[in-house]
């Protein structure tokens, strides 16, 4: 699986908005916590606010929040709203692929990978990330149950 930078940043900024205690986060704020560039972060929050995964307001107390708890936000929506698609095959559907000849099993594999990056990616959540408690299937795909505990 390649993660692009802009959803990378995208998880880590909506990981800190999970983690917020006063409610709301600033632009500035998540930029600073997380290392990420001002105008790319900001080009990110306006995709998670028209996804509506976020919600913002202006003003001297405005600033960012989950638009949802963040247990009903997986990584897999964060993701498929800043990159599209899991997993694709030269920018297709796996189902939409087919190979001649010798190499039509392959079609199968990347059914079955992007069937279980999809398990990943849409059992996990962002209160997850923030509590460190990561559902058992993941622990056990970790090679070590307590990893994060």
């Amino acid at each position: 699986m390649r993660l692009s930078a802009r959803a990378d940043y995208a998880l880590r900024a909506a990981i800190e908005l999970a983690a917020a205690q006063d409610g709301h986060v600033t632009a500035e704020q998540l930029a600073e916590a997380q290392g990420i560039p001002g105008k790319f972060l900001e080009t990110i929050l306006t995709h998670l606010r028209r996804s509506g995964l976020v919600r913002s307001q202006r003003g001297p107390d405005g600033g960012f929040w989950l638009a949802r708890p963040a247990s009903e936000i997986s990584l897999a929506d964060i993701i498929r709203t800043i990159d599209g698609q899991l997993l694709g095959v030269r920018g297709e559907r796996p189902e939409n692929i087919i190979y001649p000849g010798a190499a039509e099993p392959l079609q199968r594999v990347w059914i079955a990978l992007r069937a279980n990056e999809r398990a990943v990616l849409e059992t996990v959540t962002l209160a997850d990330i923030v509590t460190g408690k990561l559902p058992e299937m993941v622990q056990g795909l970790t090679g070590s149950p307590n990893a994060w505990t």
